[in-house]
């Protein structure tokens, strides 16, 4: 590639490179201020620290997934992007999820099944933990808010107390339905997290950009953000919103009132999956204003307000009240680790981590995300827009490339707006940046 002629790209990508490289460097200088943990025993510094930015630990690895991850990056490359541009569109959306899927898995399976993907989701932080003991649904609810806080003995789990009882219930209505344990409740975050892909590039259609969906498709489907979406509950949320907003994009097309309210009922269940998820208003603003015509974008909107506020209804009903679960969260939180975890290095560090989940290509795209107004533009600058507000406000410290992936989903979308004869150099560093880090580190999630 003619670095001159693409300069802004080829300075872009470097930049994020560099970034990520001090974020990994700055730990071993032994600075006392900006470090990623203070207060540190060494035991802390292996089980939070090792790998920073990224929470994992370094182990150079090789695992039978390793064939099929490297066939499936090669493949792509090779011809995802002329696929992605000459299949019909009825294909080309089980194909992206597919795509998104095995590659998934692949990576997943470096580390093994059951280190990799079946017990990820059994530690004891985690909700599964809690699934056993949850025998009466209505008296949860009404008493969730009373064991957030640490240092009781109820206390919920750290992943538990820390979100609010949609992403518990989530796995009771699971465990419910027969589909106990780890694997099953791994394959639930797998197969909503995936099928995000397909939600993205169904939202960027619908706004009358069928030609730049076809272009991301490929970027999406072999993200190294698939890294974390096996195994993590984020991914669920990921796509649980992911999907919202694709509907919501849908109901704008001829005044879709029932769909509309599906988007509201899925985004309004997603604020109950993760605090966080109340910033999915701005994609969700960036959709309607993609579709640049007032009253479709405004039933729409009313529509969603509609669904969103039945979810509402119905766990304030059963004793839940969001923002009480709120306040408490961010006492416990700084009740945890992140009181060790200083913002003059998290602050910056965790866009490092999300550079990672990312891949080079994204922030390669930004010069151009942020010189033309059109659909996808919009969308990304909207998820970016949700990260930033998220680390300001100083509730994200480490662990971004799992906890931002529902608004990193949106970046994704960005190399599609790069000329489409760079397309297979720059899904190359994708996939060789997914290799890497799941082959030279042991990621927590």
């Amino acid at each position: 590639m003619n670095a001159i002629r693409y300069w802004r790209e080829s300075i872009a990508a470097v930049l994020a490179v560099v970034l990520v490289a001090v974020a990994f460097v700055v730990p071993y200088l032994d600075n006392e201020l900006i470090t990623p943990i203070i207060n540190r025993t060494p035991q802390q510094v292996r089980d939070f620290a090792d790998a920073a930015p990224l929470f994992g630990f370094r182990e150079l690895h090789l695992g039978w997934g390793t064939p099929f991850a490297i066939l499936i990056a090669i493949a792509g490359v090779l011809w995802g992007p002329e696929i992605a541009r000459r299949l019909s569109w009825r294909k080309l959306l089980p194909l992206t999820w597919g795509v998104s899927l095995a590659w998934t898995m692949a990576l997943a399976m470096v580390d093994g099944w059951r280190r990799g993907f079946s017990t990820r989701l059994s530690s004891t932080d985690e909700y599964l933990h809690e699934v056993p003991d949850i025998t009466d649904i209505p008296a949860t609810l009404q008493g969730f808010s009373e064991r957030i806080l640490d240092y009781q003995a109820d206390s919920w789990t750290t992943h538990v107390s820390g979100h609010p009882p949609g992403a518990l219930l989530t796995f009771v209505w699971l465990d419910r339905l027969g589909l106990s344990g780890g694997a099953w409740a791994a394959w639930l975050c797998v197969l909503v997290g995936t099928s995000a892909a397909m939600a993205l590039i169904v939202t960027v259609r619908a706004l009358g950009d069928e030609t730049m969906a076809r272009r991301a498709a490929p970027f999406v489907a072999l993200a190294p953000a698939a890294v974390w979406i096996a195994v993590s509950a984020d991914a669920f949320y990921a796509g649980v919103v992911a999907w919202g907003i694709a509907l919501l994009a849908l109901s704008t097309q001829k005044n879709r009132w029932p769909v509309s309210l599906a988007a509201g009922v899925l985004l309004g269940f997603g604020v109950y999956l993760n605090y966080g998820l109340g910033l999915m208003a701005l994609p969700a603003v960036a959709v309607l204003v993609a579709r640049r015509a007032l009253w479709p974008a405004v039933w729409s909107l009313l529509g969603a307000l509609a669904g969103a506020l039945v979810v509402a209804a119905i766990f304030t009903a059963y004793g839940f009240w969001w923002f009480d679960g709120y306040e408490l969260v961010q006492e416990r939180y700084y009740q945890g680790i992140a009181t060790d975890r200083p913002f003059e290095y998290w602050g910056w560090a965790n866009f490092a981590a999300l550079f990672c989940a990312l891949g080079i290509a994204v922030p390669a795209a930004f010069p151009r995300i942020f010189t033309r107004v059109q659909p996808i533009n919009l969308l990304v600058i909207a998820g970016l827009a949700a990260v930033v507000m998220a680390d300001l406000s100083q509730l994200s410290k480490a662990e971004t490339e799992r906890i931002w992936l529902p608004f990193a989903m949106w970046m994704l979308l960005a190399p599609a707006v790069l000329p489409q004869r760079t397309h297979r150099f720059w899904l190359g560093l994708q996939v060789l940046v997914a290799l890497a880090i799941n082959h030279l580190l042991f990621t927590n999630w």
